[in-house]
C-alpha cells in the first residue's frame, strides 16, 4: 500500500519493483552459493522475473495507448 502511494507513474513503480526483485535474486544467489546448493531455483526465479517484467511493460503500453499517460492515480482500475 505504501509502495503504490509514493509513486505517481506506473513506470516508476515497475522500475522500483524490478530493483526489489533484483536484490531478492542477489540474496537468493548468495544464499545458494554459501551452502553449495544447486542454482536451478535461481534460474527458475529469474525466468519468472523476466515474465513478470514483460507482463508489466505490456500493461504499461496498453494503459498509455488507452489513457494517454501513465499516471497511476488518474486511472480508475477498480
Amino acid at each position: 500500500i505504501v509502495f503504490s502511494s509514493k509513486r505517481k507513474h506506473l513506470l516508476l513503480m515497475l522500475m522500483s519493483m524490478e530493483f526489489i526483485i533484483l536484490s531478492l535474486y542477489m540474496m537468493i544467489f548468495m544464499f545458494l552459493s554459501m551452502f553449495d546448493y544447486e542454482f536451478y531455483f535461481s534460474m527458475l526465479f529469474l525466468v519468472f522475473c523476466v515474465c513478470e517484467s514483460v507482463l508489466g511493460l505490456s500493461i504499461l503500453v496498453f494503459l498509455i495507448r488507452t489513457h494517454g499517460n501513465d499516471y497511476f492515480f488518474s486511472m480508475n482500475l477498480c
